[in-house]
C-alpha cells in the first residue's frame, strides 16, 4: 500500500471505553486503508465533556488495551477537549478514517485539517453491520439491566 514508496499512514480517533466487536471492526477498516493505523485515544476529560459520564476505563488503560490490537501501530492520549492539531501534524497522516457513529462532518473536517496545513484524505468507515452490540452505551445499558436491577 506503499504511495511512490511512501508508507502510507491511517490515523483514527475515539473514546474506545469497553472495546467492542464494532471497535475491532473499525481498526480493521482503517488499517486496510493504508500501512500504519495510528490511534489517538480521547482524554478522560473528552470523555466527560462529549459522554456526559465518567469513562469506564481511564484513558491509559484504554491506550494500553488499543496497543494489544494488532491492527494498531501506535497510540496517543488526545488533548482534553479538543482535536489537536498539533499532534495530529506531528502523526503526518495521508489518511483520516471517521467511525461510522462519530459525529463529524467530513467536509468541514477536512477544511480545518488545510487551515493547519494538513493534507490528509478524510474517509468515513461504513458500519460492517449495525448492530447494539457494537455500541458501547447499549453494552451499558444491557449490563446495568442485568446486574442492578
Amino acid at each position: 500500500m506503499e504511495k511512490k514508496g511512501k508508507r502510507i499512514r491511517v490515523l483514527v480517533g475515539g473514546v474506545f471505553d469497553i472495546l467492542h466487536v464494532g471497535h475491532i471492526h473499525f481498526l480493521k477498516q482503517a488499517k486496510e486503508l493504508g500501512d500504519e493505523l495510528i490511534v489517538i485515544v480521547a482524554h478522560d476529560e473528552t470523555v466527560r465533556m462529549q459522554k456526559r459520564r465518567e469513562p469506564i476505563n481511564p484513558a491509559e488503560d484504554r491506550a494500553e488495551l488499543l496497543r494489544a490490537i494488532r491492527y494498531v501501530d501506535e497510540v496517543y492520549i488526545g488533548t482534553p477537549g479538543t482535536i489537536d492539531m498539533e499532534l495530529v501534524k506531528r502523526i503526518n497522516p495521508d489518511v483520516i478514517a471517521i467511525g461510522p457513529d462519530q459525529f463529524f462532518n467530513c467536509e468541514k473536517l477536512k477544511e480545518e485539517l488545510r487551515k493547519h496545513g494538513i493534507n490528509a484524505e478524510v474517509i468515513r468507515i461504513p458500519y460492517l453491520y449495525k448492530s447494539d452490540r457494537a455500541k458501547t452505551s447499549k453494552i451499558i445499558q444491557r449490563i446495568v439491566e442485568t446486574f442492578c436491577e
